[in-house]
């Protein structure tokens, strides 16, 4: 993981993982959280700490931050949410400490969450989707199934707090939902095609792999693995602008705090597979295939 300082544009920490980082949110004041792991900068000594938080018996795929309570919320493949207390890790780096606050079965792997005052949406395996109130997590406060049968690769709430999410699939489509579950207000949901380009006569598709709603206007970014981003109004159903496009895919993106920047991240999503490697033998070398290299789940 690394930490920037954008205004100045120099890099402030860098943390090395065992495994990929799957996921990863700031919190409120010098605190940063990735892996099942704490980042904490201390302004009083001028550097960066790290400390254990606990861990899921699987993947952790998603996260977020509860702001009130500075508290990180993760879903992960072992089909469970928890609450993380960031407190009760000061000052330790035991790598065996648990400081869930608590623990939330639920009925399928987790892929993607979001939180937007005290509404978190979980996106599930198996087109599933979970509303929860934080102030009571015993029950969803709305299950729902999305309407389209393709994998979701995105999900990002509306910034107001109130209206819905968005939702981004491998399909090239993107699906506006909202969350008041009344039949006139469910009609208004809907979903539309993007992420998409003829070549040659020949349709191409790219997932939506992300999608952030800017925190000021009625609007929102998505990108894919057509190297593109698209600003979108969700409420005209309209597309604003697109940016020239990217070197490669694109995973990632989020807007700032006051939405006065646009962080975009460039990288290959491994759409495609694996990408092949070209070797050069002389007539009679005999040639060995290797093992493929074993995959580490954290």
């Amino acid at each position: 993981m690394w930490f920037y300082n954008v205004a100045a544009n120099e890099q402030k920490a860098r943390f090395n993982h065992q495994a990929a980082v799957l996921a990863c949110a700031l919190g409120e004041g010098p605190r940063a959280f990735g892996e099942g792991l704490i980042m904490e900068y201390m302004n009083s000594i001028s550097r960066w700490r790290m400390m254990y938080l606990g861990s899921h018996s699987n993947a952790l795929s998603a996260m977020s931050i509860a702001r009130e309570q500075n508290a990180p919320i993760t879903g992960s493949w072992d089909l469970s949410l928890k609450f993380w207390d960031p407190c009760a890790a000061a000052g330790t780096s035991n790598t065996n400490a648990d400081t869930t606050i608590s623990t939330h079965a639920l009925p399928e792997r987790v892929y993607h969450l979001d939180l937007v005052n005290n509404t978190l949406v979980v996106g599930m395996a198996s087109h599933l989707f979970h509303i929860y109130d934080i102030r009571k997590m015993g029950e969803p406060v709305q299950t729902r199934e999305s309407s389209l049968k393709f994998m979701t690769r995105s999900l990002a709430c509306m910034a107001d707090g109130k209206g819905g999410y968005a939702i981004g699939f491998v399909e090239g489509q993107i699906g506006v939902e909202y969350f008041d579950p009344s039949p006139e207000v469910q009609d208004q949901k809907y979903v539309f095609k993007c992420h998409r380009q003829t070549i040659d006569d020949v349709d191409h598709v790219w997932p939506v792999n992300a999608l952030a709603f800017h925190p000021v206007y009625d609007t929102f970014a998505s990108v894919g693995s057509d190297g593109t981003v698209s600003i979108w109004d969700y409420k005209v159903k309209k597309q604003l602008c697109q940016h020239p496009k990217y070197s490669g895919p694109i995973p990632s993106v989020m807007f700032n705090c006051d939405g006065t920047r646009l962080a975009v991240g460039v990288s290959y999503t491994w759409d495609d597979g694996e990408r092949l490697a070209v070797w050069e033998c002389r007539t009679g070398d005999e040639v060995k295939v290797s093992e493929p290299p074993v995959g580490l789940v954290l």
